[in-house]
């Protein structure tokens, strides 16, 4: 397809809400629309919805304007990225903490709008904030990391200043509030296409956006492309350059390149390891690679079921991981390895850090056989098909390397709009996953993944008394000794119980067109169209 009918195509797809980009000169279109390819779409347009993907990220963070946002700062390798340690003014247009630490006071902007004309008050905020405690599942365990628990916390003062009461000091409660999930939602459209049995909207916002932030919805058409808008009326922030954007589908990873190397699409950020190794070596195309923070991919297992409720089996596990055969073959080298150090003690404060653990399979047949499972036995491991092409490979040769200890293991492909559903109802004996924490703080991955709330990250249902002391010590923990005797205490349970055995930290790559200006890595792995520009 020549880019010009790709364009056209794109442009007439999103109505007629603008000036049909068609009608403008064709150095215009270029600067005012980017077109995007991925793999997997959206499944959802609220991200307080049961779930929501990744992709449902990305419309909250354009769509939906937060309090706060982040500042930035520049990478080692020289990519722009976000800074967790400093936050700058969104919606709100100030804030003041209280003296003794126990609130914070937000000052809203009075020319805030939402897209349909409505003023934004501090009663959406409150009603918005009420909501995300309130849901349920990933939403609420996520303010509830950083010690936002409850409706009462958050106090209308007049129309345009909010409180927000902290129930405890918590160092993770300033910044929860600039993360994709605390939007601010029209309450009074919601409220219109609410119900008794669904007071909080959610079927309607799955399918709809209530939002004021920097790009209207135009269309959407599920498993196929979402178009937004620039909302020229947004205040919260510096106007974006781009008038639209086509995001679309595209299953096949080669069909993707192809149509990024040829031209006809602006950027796609889901394609194999492989593929952005060897684009970033012909350079017709920019590639940006920035490590993850706080993330990993690992093999994890279900404690609840035998045979994964014993240790010895998780153990073995580790050892008979082919690590350096998937970091070849299916991870190309662009991730640091997490495995291989000289024991299985923590070796400071940051995180991920690597285990002790490496390919021995002499290692895993005595810990089976101290296990009771010399014998072997059968078992399924799932994965991702929205990421199949690292985890199919992956999960291909664990599976080879496991029938050598007599673990007979069956491939289970799951479509990536039923993932995250999947993870929820923690059945699966093993899987193959990635998990990223989007604050940077080694107890906030912890919280998430290893402690007895069982959230639905803790894809392994991992629960112990003993993590879970560690974990709330360190989450508020002022001396810095005594931090650290928190976390190393609960990275050297991790290790010695094993419920996931660390792989490696991935990096999260973007290949664009050299046109392009203004990327920004932001921790939820989601662009930021608002930051871009065509030269």
């Amino acid at each position: 397809m020549k880019r010009r009918d790709f364009i056209v195509r794109g442009a007439a797809a999103a109505g007629a809400g603008l000036v049909p980009l068609e009608l403008l000169a064709q150095s215009d279109r270029r600067k005012e629309l980017l077109v995007v390819a991925n793999e997997t779409g959206p499944n959802s347009l609220d991200i307080h919805t049961v779930g929501a993907n990744r992709p449902a990220y990305g419309v909250s963070w354009i769509c939906y304007d937060r309090l706060m946002t982040f500042g930035k700062k520049k990478a080692p390798n020289g990519t722009l990225m976000y800074d967790y340690t400093k936050l700058e003014p969104e919606l709100a247009e100030s804030w003041q903490v209280a003296a003794d630490g126990m609130s914070v006071t937000f000052k809203l902007r009075k020319n805030a709008k939402f897209h349909d004309g409505t003023p934004v008050t501090a009663k959406d905020v409150k009603w918005s904030f009420d909501r995300m405690v309130t849901v349920g599942g990933f939403p609420t365990f996520q303010m509830k990391a950083g010690s936002i628990e409850k409706p009462e916390q958050f106090v209308v003062v007049d129309d345009h200043t909010l409180r927000v009461d902290f129930i405890r000091k918590d160092k993770l409660s300033l910044v929860d509030l600039a993360v994709p999930v605390p939007c601010v939602f029209n309450s009074a459209l919601v409220k219109k296409n609410a119900t008794a049995e669904d007071p909080w909207g959610l079927a309607w916002t799955k399918n709809n956006v209530a939002g004021g932030g920097a790009y209207k919805l135009e269309s959407w058409k599920p498993g196929q492309e979402i178009i937004y808008a620039r909302n020229d009326d947004w205040k919260s922030g510096k106007p974006p350059k781009i008038r639209r954007i086509v995001q679309r589908e595209i299953p096949s990873a080669g069909n993707r390149r192809a149509l990024l190397e040829k031209g006809d699409i602006d950027i796609s950020y889901e394609m194999p390891p492989k593929d952005f190794l060897e684009m970033s070596q012909a350079g017709k195309v920019a590639v940006h690679s920035t490590p993850i923070e706080n993330a990993l991919w690992y093999f994890g297992m279900n404690v609840t079921k035998p045979p994964f409720n014993n240790v010895k089996v998780r153990q073995a596990l580790a050892y008979a991981i082919p690590y350096d055969k998937i970091m070849d073959s299916a991870l190309y080298k662009r991730s640091t390895k997490m495995w291989g150090d000289k024991d299985n003690k923590a070796t400071g404060e940051l995180w991920p850090q690597a285990t002790g653990y490496a390919y021995d399979i002499p290692k895993a047949r005595a810990l089976m056989k101290e296990a009771g499972a010399e014998a072997g036995f059968e078992t399924t491991l799932s994965f991702d098909l929205g990421g199949a092409t690292v985890s199919e490979p992956a999960c291909i040769l664990l599976q080879e390397s496991l029938a050598l200890i007599g673990i007979k293991v069956t491939l289970n492909k799951i479509p990536g709009a039923n993932w995250r559903a999947a993870l929820l109802k923690k059945d699966m004996p093993l899987i193959f996953n990635r998990f990223g924490g989007w604050l940077n703080y080694p107890e906030y991955f912890f919280f998430w993944c290893y402690h007895s709330q069982n959230a639905v990250f803790n894809t392994m249902s991992y629960q112990n008394p003993e993590m879970d002391k560690l974990i709330d010590a360190a989450r508020f923990e002022a001396d810095k000794k005594k931090y650290a005797a928190d976390v190393h205490g609960f990275i050297d349970l991790a290790f010695e119980e094993v419920p996931r055995v660390p792989l490696a930290q991935p990096n999260f790559d973007v290949a664009m067109q050299k046109s392009i200006r203004g990327y920004t890595y932001w921790f939820h792995l989601q662009p930021d169209y608002r930051d871009l520009e065509k030269a």
